[in-house]
């Protein structure tokens, strides 16, 4: 019997602040990962799944790629990056409006590399308000790749995202749906706990704090109505702590109800959370740390 679903795995990549979590985040419907517009928020290879009709993508946002940084804690997430150009149908990359950098030439010559289908989404179109402005540019792009497809769209602003959906489900082969329809992520609750809590808290945070942050749970408990939490948030010098905590709590608070109302809808019951803030020195440099960050 001929097999009528098909399921893709798709590689969303692309150079620091291009936008690949806010894209991966319309593309689901959920936030998961974590978008702001600093660099290195996205530490992991995270999947999402989005489950169509006919069809189901299994998404990965992935770091993004920095050329000369050279703490450890960045070769590890290029590592990460690079990692997920391996064992999928589709590579989406994603590139910023009118800017192509030597991050964009690096990963470009390591898609090459690999045989699959390869999508090139240029973002952040809604900066052009004459479309015509945008023949130049997609004729460039066609110049450096044979891009299977050449996607301009806004994903901040949800424009042109239909396109973008049917030319991955046009690239995604024949086969039986590989997870649930219901399921939206493939991670673990811890996972899921600790991205929530440490985007609140870059969200919170915005400029008063280098994006020097990692969250880990100390605490996990699942009742029948309740779910009690315990999550530790990481900075790496005394100093930022007070930054964290804020005036009489109020950051912690903020960071705490934040992430508490995101967890009770994700979980469906309530949720205890409980914060604190300690101090690990360097901890970007730490290879006991980092290696958690590893794929």
């Amino acid at each position: 019997m001929t097999i009528k679903t098909h399921c893709g795995f798709v590689a969303i990549v692309g150079r620091a602040n291009v936008g690949k979590s806010t894209l991966f985040n319309k593309l689901l419907g959920e936030q998961l990962s974590v978008a702001t517009h600093k660099p290195q928020t996205t530490r992991h290879n995270i999947r999402g799944i989005l489950s169509l009709d006919a069809y189901q993508l299994v998404l990965a946002d992935t770091p993004g790629i920095q050329l000369g940084n050279r703490r450890l804690m960045n070769k590890v997430l290029v590592r990460n990056a690079l990692s997920s150009l391996q064992d999928v149908d589709i590579i989406l990359m994603l590139v910023e409006l009118g800017s192509w950098k030597d991050e964009d030439e690096y990963l470009l010559k390591q898609i090459k590399q690999v045989k699959c289908s390869v999508i090139l989404v240029i973002n952040k179109v809604d900066k052009v308000k004459d479309k015509s402005k945008l023949l130049p540019i997609l004729k460039n792009a066609k110049t450096r790749h044979d891009f299977d497809s050449i996607i301009p769209l806004s994903a901040l602003h949800d424009k042109n995202m239909d396109a973008l959906i049917k030319g991955l489900c046009a690239h995604s082969p024949r086969s039986e749906f590989l997870f649930p329809k219901d399921m939206k992520w493939e991670r673990d609750d811890v996972f899921v706990i600790t991205e929530v809590v440490r985007g609140a808290a870059m969200v919170q945070l915005q400029k008063e704090l280098p994006y020097a942050i990692y969250t880990e749970v100390e605490e996990l408990n699942f009742d029948e109505n309740l779910v009690t939490i315990g999550v530790v948030i990481w900075v790496e010098k005394e100093s930022q702590k007070p930054i964290v905590i804020g005036k009489r709590g109020a950051k912690l608070k903020a960071i705490g109800q934040q992430s508490r109302i995101k967890l009770e809808r994700i979980f469906k019951r309530k949720v205890m959370l409980k914060t604190w803030v300690k101090v690990k020195q360097n901890w970007q440099d730490l290879q006991d740390v980092v290696a958690q960050f590893e794929q």
